[in-house]
This record gives structure tokens, sequence and C-alpha cells, in this order.
């Protein structure tokens, strides 16, 4: 073990850490969370995970920095503020746009981060050579969450995130795994009482129970994580979020102690903070590759995304956008295909729906698809807005 606890040595680290534009740095140890890995355990062993199967197969890395890596004998914790220059949620207000979470509408948060933790990580070795270091940022099996409230940046509240009392629900966060022997800071304690706000504005009734989620019902997983067809019974409750869902952190009381980030590049693109779904629904694959370069969009892929806009569409009771949904029906993606019925189906008059599904299924040959089509034409179909 590294004995490094001199005081001039920690302050530094803080000093240089805000100067690289960290917003918070505070130290825990490696064994700081001795309930995460039973907790990690229940919930994988519910299936709340749903398709992430990295997850389980992480499980044991993921549950004790120590087993990620043995040399551990501290965490430097780093968050920076990512908070939205005004209401993160105004965009389901206008139903022909879609809604985008906060933090991405900007540049890929992964990238800034580990570039200034490696920065960090290269003062450390500086200031102390004989010790090691590795960097981590959210993609790693770290549980950067409980390791942030031991470190004292914030606690996790009843909807699982971390929340601060300083900067509310919008923080990024960055892990430095040190062989130093670091004094640690103590632990933020738990300040939700007895407030349900985040639990009871879920659109799709995700948690459980206070700190518990089910991801299988989330719609930050549904639109981002699941890579196969969303279940009928929660796309109404999708709306036009076309990526990820903020409702659970924006209604957070905490919130109003939270303030626009300094960070220039977290700053939201204008583009991306309610996009026309016509102008979405136009995207070729080039296209779409473009617009959401250099952001965390372009990883879920051009079918996934646009099964999203699809979804978004079915929801707006736009009739406009019933053309782009027709359009699309002849999408080469099933993915997309299938959700473009449904939106068809939502937005056309009974008949008018039945009509185009009886011309649709004769050509169709997915599976999938042919459920969609088969839902139009049954007498008893799911009523949208334009049949209201």
């Amino acid at each position: 073990m590294l004995n490094a606890a001199r005081p001039e040595l920690v302050a530094g680290l803080r000093e240089r850490a805000g100067a690289l534009g960290f917003d918070l740095c505070r130290i825990t140890r490696p064994d700081a969370i001795p309930d995460a890995p039973r907790r990690l355990a229940d919930w994988l062993a519910q299936g709340a995970h749903g398709d992430m199967e990295w997850m389980e197969r992480t499980s044991e890395r993921r549950s004790d920095p120590r087993v990620l890596w043995p040399q551990v004998r501290s965490i430097v914790m780093t968050a920076v503020n990512y908070g939205p220059a005004g209401d993160p949620l105004a965009a389901l207000a206008t139903p022909s746009a879609g809604s985008i979470s906060v933090y991405a509408r900007h540049r890929d948060y992964h990238e800034l981060i580990k570039g200034r933790l490696k920065q960090l990580a290269s003062w450390l070795l500086a200031a102390a050579p004989y010790s090691e270091v590795k960097v981590f940022v959210d993609t790693a099996p770290v549980m950067e969450k409980p390791l942030a409230q031991s470190a004292g940046l914030g606690w996790q509240g009843k909807h699982s995130n971390l929340v601060s009392r300083d900067f509310g629900s919008w923080l990024f966060l960055g892990c430095l795994f040190t062989s130093l022997d670091l004094p640690m800071d103590p632990p933020e304690s738990d300040h939700c009482g007895a407030c349900r706000a985040c639990l009871d504005v879920c659109p799709t009734d995700a948690f459980t129970a206070p700190y518990q989620l089910d991801a299988r019902r989330c719609i930050s997983y549904l639109t981002i994580e699941h890579k196969g067809h969303i279940d009928e019974r929660f796309r109404r409750a999708i709306g036009n979020r076309i990526y990820g869902c903020d409702d659970c952190l924006a209604v957070c009381p905490w919130n109003k102690f939270a303030s626009q980030s300094r960070e220039a590049k977290l700053r939201a693109r204008p583009e991306l903070e309610a996009p026309s779904l016509a102008d979405l629904a136009a995207l070729e694959e080039p296209s779409f590759r473009r617009l959401f370069a250099g952001g965390p969009i372009k990883r879920v892929g051009y079918a996934r995304f646009m099964r999203n806009v699809m979804i978004a569409i079915g929801n707006s009771g736009d009739a406009a956008l019933l053309e782009p949904a027709r359009w699309r029906a002849g999408d080469p993606e099933p993915l997309v295909r299938a959700m473009a019925v449904w939106a068809i189906g939502r937005l056309s008059p009974p008949e008018a729906a039945r009509e185009f599904a009886r011309q649709a299924i004769e050509d169709e040959r997915d599976t999938d698809v042919l459920v969609e089509l088969a839902q139009l034409l049954t007498p008893e179909r799911p009523r949208g807005p334009r049949d209201a």
C-alpha cells in the first residue's frame, strides 16, 4: 500500500481537478460500498436489466472495484455539471417535435470527461511518481453512483440516479483509481425524505418501489438500450421521446439549486432541443450519421433511432406526419417498418388504415410487421388521436 496522505497532495489534486473543469472532486475507498454486490445480484436475478447482458457478464468486477483492479487503494470521484439552460421537458409540449434527453443534446460526454481524467491522472503520477492509476468513464464495469455517494458527491435518489445538493440531477461522473492510500471524504446521506415526485411522474411505472428500477419498463432503456421491437403497452407512454427520458430527473425538487453547465461543450445544440419529427423521418443513414456525429445518439444506430421516431409520429396526432410514416412503411429494416405501420394505424381513420393494411400485407414477409398489419385489420384496433 502506498501511503500518500499528505494534505498538500490532496489539495493539489482538487485544485487541478477544478482547473480542468470538474465541478466536484472527492475521494472514497474501494471497500466503501459493501452492500453493492448483494443489491446488484438481486437486481440481476429479477431480470430487471433486460437486454443488458453485459451487466450480468461483468457483475463480479462491477460489484467490487478490487476485482476490476486489485491494486486500487483509493478512488477519486469527479463530476461535471451538465445542467440545461431551460426546462428540460419543454419539448414534450410539442408532439410534432422529438424530445431528446438533455445529456444527448451535445457532444458525447465520454470523450470530454475521459480526456480530462487522463490529464488529472498525469498530474497525480507526476506528483506521486511511485503510484499507479486507471481512469474509467461510464462504459467500464464500475458502480459510479454508489461510489459517488460514498465519496460525498451526492446520494442515489428514489429514482436510483445521483442527486446533488449543489447541482440537482445533472452530473456526469468519472472515476480515477489509484494505488495511493488517500484520505476518504465523508459520504453523503439521503435527503429524499417523503418525496416521491420522481416515482409518480414515470410514464411507464418503471419503479417497482423507491430505489428500485425495472429497466425493462424504463423509456431510457427502451429507446436506447433495447435492440428489438418495443412492446405495444409502452408505446403511447413514450410520447415524443425519441432518445431517453428526463422526467424523473427533471421533477426532483433539489433542482432548485441546479445551474446551467459552465462547460461550453456541454451546451445543447439548438437543432437537437426540439427537432422536427418530419425532418428526422426524412433522414437517410448518411445524413443521420452527419447530424449526430460526435454525440451519443449515433451509437444506437439508424434503425433503432428511426424506430423511435416512428413511435413518436404515431403519438403526435398530427395528420401531416402520416405521409412520412407511409413512406417509412417501405423501409428495408423491419424494425422501422413495423413501427411505421403502427404509426399509420394511429394517425389514419379506421377504414383508411385497413385499406393500407390489406395492400401491404400481400408483399410483407417479416413476422413482426405482419403482426402490426394484422392489428390494423381487426375491428377493435387501438384508437389513436385521429380516431377520437
